[in-house]
């Protein structure tokens, strides 16, 4: 049994192994996309005690990366609607090649290698026709792109390849934009967010949906455990007065499981979840606030409330052995409750894992 004090401690102490395959670049345990202080972008590595190994330019501001399971090279997406995905190599930052979402589209932000490495996938928006689209990159012929298949649903936004290697899971977040509105969100009174899972084909071969009363929740973010245990996160999109659950558990073939903590520390997240993973050896999970300051930690088999930590501006958040590592907007780099380094960067939403082992 493991107890509270012995979890608490463990949150403190975690640490990523480092992951062979990038030891060219000085064994980065992260990637992160950040803000110099003369405004620029750039994407960043970290090891799991805080220190950059490798800093990229990027052309604009950036949002997530994906990591190849293999060699030391990364996708750097751009923030919606943006169409540009920069594939870099991290050992002396060139960039090899420049992804640009097909005319109608734009990127979201988020991609997920295969297994293998050989395939690319991106998640897109065809705007004209208000659907969501995953796009097919040949990584073997340079990124080209191969084809696409529908998300599943409207705003598609993260993207991640189950344990089983053969299939995807997708938050479509359910809200209609256009890039001539900017970021504004067109369809909020009818919006219908869903979780799908789709073959490496691209059939469906799931889809879950929340309860009629929740259909404002848009579902964005996802982790997922080595069981397949999906964890996704949601952004509130109705009044400021509701405080539905900000985050969901599933697992295929089950009925989602929605996990709130008690009403004052909810309410504390400000309906805004904006980053989630898994940690303590898969028996917890976490989600972040940047309008709220919160993270908040989870056990799974309770369902409960474990712990909960104020942190200007935090949501860059990623799994440790038994815990979680953060980043932030004020530039902090470190483990939940513990010691931060501190760096001159704004730090942008998301936090990814390197878990390869190559």
């Amino acid at each position: 049994m493991v107890t509270r004090r012995r979890m608490l401690a463990g949150l403190a102490a975690a640490s990523l192994l480092p992951s062979a395959g990038w030891s060219s670049v000085g064994t980065p345990d992260y990637l992160s996309a950040a803000r110099a202080p003369n405004g620029s972008y750039l994407l960043a590595g970290l090891t799991a005690t805080g220190e950059i190994t490798f800093t990229i330019p990027l052309p604009a501001r950036g949002h997530a990366a994906a990591a190849h399971p293999v060699r030391a090279e990364a996708v750097a997406f751009a923030r919606r609607p943006g169409t540009f995905a920069l594939v870099m190599d991290c050992r002396d930052g060139t960039v090899l090649k420049t992804l640009t979402a097909p005319e109608g589209r734009h990127f979201y932000g988020h991609g997920a290698f295969s297994a293998d490495g050989s395939t690319l996938f991106t998640s897109e928006n065809d705007y004209e026709a208000g659907e969501g689209i995953i796009g097919l990159w040949d990584v073997t012929q340079n990124y080209t792109r191969i084809g696409e298949f529908s998300s599943g649903g409207i705003g598609p936004h993260d993207i991640k390849l189950l344990p089983d290697g053969q299939s995807l899971v997708v938050a479509n977040g359910g809200i209609e934009t256009h890039p001539d509105m900017g970021r504004s969100k067109l369809n909020i009174p009818v919006m219908q967010p869903n979780l799908s899972y789709i073959s490496l084909a691209g059939g469906v071969l799931e889809q879950v949906e929340l309860t009629a009363s929740l259909h404002k929740n848009s579902i964005r973010h996802l982790a997922v455990r080595q069981d397949g245990t999906v964890a996704f996160a949601m952004q509130w999109q109705g009044s400021k007065s509701e405080a539905p659950p900000l985050l969901g558990l599933h697992q295929r073939g089950e009925t989602p499981h929605l996990l709130s903590a008690p009403e004052a520390a909810h309410r504390a997240m400000q309906g805004y979840a904006g980053s989630v993973a898994f940690g303590g050896e898969g028996m917890l999970v976490a989600i972040t606030s940047p309008r709220g300051n919160q993270t908040q930690v989870f056990w799974i088999d309770r369902r409960e409330l474990l712990v909960s930590q104020t942190l200007e501006d935090v949501c860059g958040i990623s799994t440790a052995p038994t815990g979680f590592f953060l980043t932030t907007g004020t530039g902090l780099v470190g483990r939940f409750r513990a010691n931060k380094r501190q760096h001159p960067l704004q730090w942008d939403n998301h936090l990814i894992a390197i878990t390869s082992q190559a």
